[in-house]
C-alpha cells in the first residue's frame, strides 16, 4: 500500500533522524543508483548485503511506466544476498541527499526504506536502501517469461524511460563492476528473443 503525504513525511523524517546519528551517510545502490546516484559519491565500495536480493518484480507506474501501462523497475526483496555498491554522500549534506533521493525513490511512497548492513572489503557500513515487502501491491510476484517479454516490448516509459532500456543499462553497468547477476542476464536474454 502506498503511504499517504503524512506518512511519507514522517517516515522522511525518521530516516534523516537515523543518518544524523551516523558518521557518515552511505546508500546501498544495487540498480539504478549505481549508474545514476544523483547526488556526488565521495567514496563507492563493492557490498554484499545478506537477506536481500535484488529483483525485477516492481510495478512503476510512475519512473518506468504510467498507471495505465505500469513498467517494471528493481526492488531489494527480502531472501538471498545482493552484490551492489556502497556509496558515500559528501559530509554534511545528509538531509539535501536525503531529500533528493526521497523525490527519486518515493514518488509513489512504495519502497520501505531501511537501514541494512553492507559487507565491504574495509569494512561493514549501514547503508540506506530502498527495499519492498513481497505484501505490497506493487510486488509482481513471479512473472512468466511471456509477462516479461511483454512489458520489455512495450515502449511506453515514465518520467525516467521504460524498463528494458533500464534493465539493460543495470545489466551493462553491473558487468562493468564485475558484479555478475545471471538471473538478470538470463532474464534479459529470454525477454528479447
Amino acid at each position: 500500500m502506498a503511504l499517504i503525504p503524512d506518512q511519507k513525511q514522517l517516515l522522511f523524517q525518521q530516516i534523516l533522524d537515523t543518518s544524523r546519528q551516523q558518521k557518515d551517510l552511505w546508500i546501498f545502490a544495487y540498480a539504478s543508483l549505481i549508474w545514476r546516484p544523483e547526488f556526488e559519491v565521495t567514496e563507492s565500495r563493492l557490498a554484499r548485503v545478506h537477506g536481500w536480493h535484488r529483483a525485477l518484480q516492481m510495478w512503476s507506474r510512475v519512473n518506468r511506466g504510467t498507471p495505465e501501462k505500469p513498467g517494471l523497475v528493481f526492488a531489494l526483496i527480502q531472501g538471498g544476498s545482493c552484490l551492489g555498491m556502497a556509496i558515500k554522500a559528501p559530509a554534511g549534506q545528509q538531509q539535501q541527499i536525503l531529500q533528493q533521493l526521497w523525490e527519486r525513490e518515493m514518488p509513489t511512497g512504495v519502497y520501505q526504506p531501511k537501514w541494512i548492513q553492507c559487507q565491504t572489503s574495509q569494512g561493514a557500513v549501514q547503508a540506506l536502501a530502498f527495499t519492498l515487502p513481497k505484501s505490497s501491491p506493487n510486488y509482481t510476484g513471479v512473472l512468466s517469461d511471456t509477462a516479461y517479454r511483454r512489458i520489455m516490448a512495450d515502449r511506453v516509459g515514465g518520467r525516467f524511460g521504460h524498463t528494458l532500456d533500464y534493465a539493460q543499462q543495470t545489466l551493462q553497468c553491473l558487468q562493468e563492476l564485475g558484479i555478475k547477476d545471471h538471473v538478470l542476464a538470463q532474464l534479459l536474454k529470454r525477454s528479447t528473443q
